[in-house]
């Protein structure tokens, strides 16, 4: 169904081409708004600049090369890839879209990647960014085909509110992480800050942020997101300044746990760089079904397309929901736009070395602030653009700062939990389980599987089979594989 079929023809002519096309007004948004959320996104989510070179960068593959193929690894090259495919397919999906739900890099695939992919014998980098290509081009023909539109309107209402809460509580969790106000001691498990106790200016930073953006948003201030974030960026700034408390790991390897997590604060460095793009069009389409055999690539590609494809169903619901993005028929606005974008970021990231780049769940952040629709992302990806000569403007914003806003978000996404019938067991434990495992599990796909197999496992087992959508048959067996992979793979001599 249209997006505004029924809103749009009550917007005045008078109205600008850019408030038409991108529905601005008819979704109840302001330009100002959109401004500030989509650059309230950017900042929250800026920290994949600097994260994704120390994931994929630093890691040599299984012939002792790096990406790119030198020797050494070369963040920069990563860096400016990352601003640049992370800047053009966010962009993208604003004006494809019309969806405010920014694009970059997976973590999580950038890591299964790095340590799950190019480490088999006879793979390199180039073979493995070849492998992302044609796992995008999948994606694009399911599309293309309705497939990934059938599957998203086959699950369950119940289902769908469930994933958007579970995305609250684990993005909530990354935030806490990325903060160092929970951490992850050994065999200890998670505890609280170090050792127990909530010490350092880094994590008072956190704090300070956290707090003053409860205040803020319960007092209904306009930008109380941008504000927590700028605000907080500034105190840290002025902190390191005078303190020089530095970073939590050195550039010898000496630890200081009261230490910033990832980016240290400070405006002494050097702002216009000019940018290494010697990653762009560094893959091999084939080279892996050479390197590792059709078995295994085949798999690997199966593995990447599954985390893939349900990571974007859930974010577009957790954004959707989160700024109530809805049609006339309750469904997600040009949804099937959406999902192409997704596809082409995903062969953007193939090409250009950086690696699967899909839906970033950060992008609440901006919906949380105001943003709407597309024109938010085309302010992140103009801002995106923009790092590739202003590297330190990322590395300027301490993930401490920034991290606070995700755990508002995920109190807000949160809050839709009383939209779950829970005395209706057979909804409640596939909802209860998509919650829990996705922030314990640390996975949205884990969560995601989790729900659709005990739902479906429920309603046959209570003879209710002819309830369930054909597609979730198939989804939920596909998940089952997905989950045994790794026996799967070294029965047959892969992994």
């Amino acid at each position: 169904m249209s997006t505004q079929t029924s809103s749009q023809t009550s917007v005045p002519r008078r109205l600008g081409t850019l408030d038409r096309y991108f529905h601005i007004t008819a979704r109840g948004s302001s330009i100002g708004r959109e401004v500030r959320g989509g650059l309230a996104t950017f900042l929250a989510m800026s920290y994949i600049i600097v994260l994704n070179p120390l994931i994929i960068g630093a890691s040599a593959d299984s012939t002792g090369n790096f990406l790119g193929g030198g020797s050494e690894p070369n963040l920069p090259a990563v860096a400016a890839a990352t601003s640049l495919i992370s800047g053009l397919m966010t962009i993208l999906m604003g004006v494809i879209g019309k969806f405010p739900m920014a694009v970059s890099s997976s973590l999580g695939l950038s890591a299964f990647i790095t340590y799950g992919i190019v480490v088999l014998p006879g793979m390199t980098w180039a073979d493995a960014m070849g492998l992302v290509v044609i796992e995008g081009v999948i994606l694009l023909v399911l599309v293309l085909t309705g497939f990934r539109s059938a599957i998203f309107n086959a699950v369950p209402g119940a289902l769908k509110i469930a994933i958007s809460v579970g995305i609250g509580l684990f993005i909530a969790l990354i935030g806490m992480v990325n903060a160092g106000f929970i951490q992850n001691n050994g065999s200890a498990g998670l505890e609280l800050g170090v050792g127990g106790s909530l010490w350092g200016w880094p994590i008072l930073i956190f704090l300070v942020a956290m707090f003053a953006l409860f205040a803020m948003w319960a007092a209904k201030i306009r930008g109380a997101i941008l504000y927590s974030i700028v605000g907080a960026t500034a105190l840290a700034i002025t902190l390191e300044s005078v303190l020089r408390v530095g970073p939590r790991t050195a550039e010898d390897g000496t630890e200081n746990p009261y230490g910033w997590g990832l980016t240290v604060p400070t405006l002494n460095q050097d702002w216009l760089t000019m940018p290494d793009m010697s990653l762009l069009g560094d893959f091999n389409l084939l080279g892996s079904w050479q390197s590792i055999g059709v078995v295994a690539a085949t798999l690997t590609i199966f593995t990447l397309l599954l985390a893939n494809f349900f990571d974007l169903l859930g974010t577009m619901v957790g954004v959707s929901n989160a700024g109530a993005i809805k049609d006339d028929a309750g469904e997600i606005p040009h949804s099937r736009r959406i999902m192409v974008a997704d596809a082409v970021g995903t062969i953007g990231g193939g090409v250009g070395s950086t690696s699967v780049n899909s839906g970033f769940i950060e992008s609440t952040v901006g919906v949380g602030d105001g943003a709407r629709t597309g024109l938010a992302n085309v302010v992140t990806g103009i801002l995106f653009l923009a790092t590739i000569v202003l590297a330190p403007l990322a590395a300027v914003i301490p993930t401490e700062a920034a991290s606070a806003t995700l755990v508002l978000v995920g109190f807000l996404m949160m809050q839709q939990i009383v939209r779950i019938e829970w005395t209706d067991v057979e909804m409640a434990i596939p909802a209860f389980m998509t919650i829990v495992v996705m922030p314990f599990s640390y996975s949205i796909t884990n969560g995601i599987g989790a729900g659709f197999i005990s739902y479906v496992g429920i309603k046959v087992f209570r003879g209710k089979w002819r309830e369930v959508h054909p597609l979730m048959y198939v989804t939920a067996a596909l998940f089952v594989l997905y989950f045994i992979s790794g026996p799967i793979q070294e029965a047959l001599g892969v992994g």
